[in-house]
Protein backbone atom coordinates (compact mmCIF):
# COMPACT_ATOMS: atom_id res chain seq x y z
CA UNK A 1 0.00 0.00 0.00
CA UNK A 2 3.13 2.32 0.55
CA UNK A 3 4.72 1.88 -2.55
CA UNK A 4 1.19 2.20 -4.38
CA UNK A 5 0.79 5.71 -2.41
CA UNK A 6 4.37 6.51 -3.23
CA UNK A 7 3.68 5.93 -7.22
CA UNK A 8 0.00 7.79 -6.87
CA UNK A 9 1.61 10.82 -5.26
CA UNK A 10 4.69 10.64 -8.54
CA UNK A 11 2.32 10.47 -10.68
CA UNK A 12 0.19 13.61 -9.24
CA UNK A 13 3.64 16.10 -9.04
CA UNK A 14 4.19 14.86 -12.61
CA UNK A 15 0.64 15.63 -14.17
CA UNK A 16 0.56 18.46 -12.25
CA UNK A 17 3.67 19.84 -13.91
CA UNK A 18 3.58 18.36 -16.98
CA UNK A 19 1.03 21.62 -18.39
CA UNK A 20 3.49 24.37 -16.51
CA UNK A 21 6.88 22.50 -18.15
CA UNK A 22 5.13 22.86 -21.73
CA UNK A 23 3.60 26.25 -21.52
CA UNK A 24 7.37 27.56 -20.28
CA UNK A 25 9.37 25.86 -23.29
CA UNK A 26 6.79 24.08 -25.81
CA UNK A 27 10.26 22.49 -27.48
CA UNK A 28 9.96 19.82 -24.57
CA UNK A 29 8.85 16.74 -26.20
CA UNK A 30 7.33 14.18 -23.38
CA UNK A 31 6.78 10.19 -24.36
CA UNK A 32 5.17 7.96 -22.18
CA UNK A 33 5.76 4.49 -23.06
CA UNK A 34 4.43 1.17 -21.60
CA UNK A 35 4.44 -2.25 -22.49
CA UNK A 36 1.37 -3.74 -23.37
CA UNK A 37 -0.82 -5.48 -20.89
CA UNK A 38 -1.30 -9.52 -19.50
CA UNK A 39 -2.61 -11.15 -22.98
CA UNK A 40 -4.81 -14.18 -22.77
CA UNK A 41 -2.67 -16.76 -24.38
CA UNK A 42 0.71 -16.82 -26.52
CA UNK A 43 -0.68 -16.91 -30.09
CA UNK A 44 0.43 -14.59 -32.53
CA UNK A 45 -2.26 -11.55 -31.88
CA UNK A 46 -3.71 -11.99 -28.67
CA UNK A 47 -6.20 -10.44 -26.74
CA UNK A 48 -6.19 -9.19 -22.94
CA UNK A 49 -6.40 -10.94 -20.37
CA UNK A 50 -9.00 -10.46 -18.06
CA UNK A 51 -6.10 -9.40 -16.07
CA UNK A 52 -4.90 -7.11 -18.80
CA UNK A 53 -8.21 -5.10 -19.07
CA UNK A 54 -7.65 -4.31 -15.37
CA UNK A 55 -4.09 -2.78 -15.51
CA UNK A 56 -5.38 -0.80 -19.08
CA UNK A 57 -8.03 0.19 -17.45
CA UNK A 58 -5.99 1.24 -14.00
CA UNK A 59 -3.41 2.92 -16.69
CA UNK A 60 -5.99 4.96 -17.59
CA UNK A 61 -7.12 6.19 -14.71
CA UNK A 62 -3.67 7.33 -13.66
CA UNK A 63 -2.90 9.03 -16.68
CA UNK A 64 -6.64 10.48 -17.04
CA UNK A 65 -5.07 14.41 -16.23
CA UNK A 66 -2.64 14.17 -18.96
CA UNK A 67 -3.48 15.47 -22.09
CA UNK A 68 -1.87 13.13 -25.15
CA UNK A 69 -1.58 14.72 -28.58
CA UNK A 70 -0.60 11.41 -29.88
CA UNK A 71 -1.06 7.99 -29.05
CA UNK A 72 0.84 5.00 -30.80
CA UNK A 73 0.60 1.48 -30.64
CA UNK A 74 1.90 -1.68 -33.08
CA UNK A 75 -0.57 -3.31 -34.83
CA UNK A 76 -1.44 -5.95 -32.49
CA UNK A 77 -4.57 -6.30 -29.94
CA UNK A 78 -3.36 -6.37 -27.15
CA UNK A 79 -1.77 -3.29 -27.10
CA UNK A 80 -4.26 -1.11 -28.60
CA UNK A 81 -6.13 -2.40 -25.81
CA UNK A 82 -3.82 -1.65 -23.45
CA UNK A 83 -4.21 2.51 -24.71
CA UNK A 84 -7.32 2.75 -26.59
CA UNK A 85 -9.07 4.19 -23.33
CA UNK A 86 -6.35 7.10 -23.37
CA UNK A 87 -7.23 7.64 -27.26
CA UNK A 88 -10.77 8.01 -26.38
CA UNK A 89 -9.75 10.39 -23.49
CA UNK A 90 -8.05 12.50 -25.65
CA UNK A 91 -10.08 11.85 -28.84
CA UNK A 92 -7.56 10.77 -30.57
CA UNK A 93 -6.77 7.76 -33.31
CA UNK A 94 -4.38 5.34 -32.06
CA UNK A 95 -1.50 5.42 -34.98
CA UNK A 96 0.26 2.55 -35.63
CA UNK A 97 3.79 2.27 -35.59
CA UNK A 98 6.36 -0.40 -36.45
CA UNK A 99 8.02 -1.44 -33.24
CA UNK A 100 11.01 -3.10 -34.82
CA UNK A 101 12.50 -0.51 -36.79
CA UNK A 102 13.06 1.98 -34.14
CA UNK A 103 15.53 4.29 -35.40
CA UNK A 104 13.34 5.30 -38.30
CA UNK A 105 10.00 5.25 -36.26
CA UNK A 106 11.60 7.50 -32.82
CA UNK A 107 12.47 10.25 -35.81
CA UNK A 108 9.20 10.09 -37.42
CA UNK A 109 7.53 10.96 -34.02
CA UNK A 110 9.79 12.86 -32.94
CA UNK A 111 9.98 15.05 -36.06
CA UNK A 112 5.66 15.13 -36.24
CA UNK A 113 5.31 15.63 -32.28
CA UNK A 114 7.94 18.31 -31.09
CA UNK A 115 6.38 20.08 -27.89
CA UNK A 116 3.94 17.39 -27.57
CA UNK A 117 2.65 14.92 -25.10
CA UNK A 118 2.92 11.13 -26.90
CA UNK A 119 2.05 7.55 -25.09
CA UNK A 120 3.50 4.80 -26.88
CA UNK A 121 2.45 0.86 -26.68
CA UNK A 122 5.05 -1.68 -27.18
CA UNK A 123 6.20 -5.00 -26.46
CA UNK A 124 8.77 -6.62 -24.09
CA UNK A 125 11.37 -6.57 -26.65
CA UNK A 126 10.76 -3.48 -28.05
CA UNK A 127 9.94 -0.97 -25.48
CA UNK A 128 13.52 -0.79 -23.90
CA UNK A 129 15.27 -0.01 -27.04
CA UNK A 130 12.80 2.68 -28.09
CA UNK A 131 13.50 4.00 -24.94
CA UNK A 132 17.57 4.49 -25.50
CA UNK A 133 16.87 5.64 -28.85
CA UNK A 134 14.66 8.12 -27.52
CA UNK A 135 17.10 8.98 -24.42
CA UNK A 136 19.91 8.78 -27.03
CA UNK A 137 21.93 6.44 -25.02
CA UNK A 138 21.78 3.18 -23.83
CA UNK A 139 20.15 3.16 -20.32
CA UNK A 140 18.30 -0.86 -20.97
CA UNK A 141 20.44 -3.36 -21.97
CA UNK A 142 18.13 -6.12 -22.10
CA UNK A 143 14.51 -6.60 -23.45
CA UNK A 144 11.91 -6.59 -20.37
CA UNK A 145 11.06 -10.21 -18.68
CA UNK A 146 8.12 -11.79 -20.32
CA UNK A 147 6.17 -11.72 -17.12
CA UNK A 148 6.81 -7.94 -16.59
CA UNK A 149 3.79 -5.86 -17.63
CA UNK A 150 3.97 -2.62 -15.08
CA UNK A 151 7.01 -0.77 -17.08
CA UNK A 152 5.81 2.81 -17.30
CA UNK A 153 8.55 5.18 -18.70
CA UNK A 154 8.52 8.82 -18.97
CA UNK A 155 11.18 10.32 -21.28
CA UNK A 156 11.28 14.25 -21.62
CA UNK A 157 13.58 15.60 -24.49
CA UNK A 158 14.52 19.55 -24.83
CA UNK A 159 14.52 21.35 -28.25
CA UNK A 160 18.40 21.04 -27.30
CA UNK A 161 18.13 17.24 -27.47
CA UNK A 162 18.70 17.01 -23.55
CA UNK A 163 16.70 13.86 -22.49
CA UNK A 164 15.47 12.24 -18.90
CA UNK A 165 13.77 9.08 -18.28
CA UNK A 166 11.25 8.70 -15.00
CA UNK A 167 11.08 4.90 -14.75
CA UNK A 168 7.92 4.07 -12.71
CA UNK A 169 6.14 0.83 -11.80
CA UNK A 170 2.55 0.71 -11.91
Amino acid sequence: MKYKSLLLLSLLLLTASLPSVAQQNSDITTFVLVRHAEKVDDSADPELSPEGYQRAERLAEMLQNISFDAVYSSDRIRTRETVRKIADQNSVEIVFYEPHETEEEVKRMLNSNTGKTVLVSGHSNTTPFFANELLGREHFADKFDESDYDNLLIITIAGGGESELLHLRY
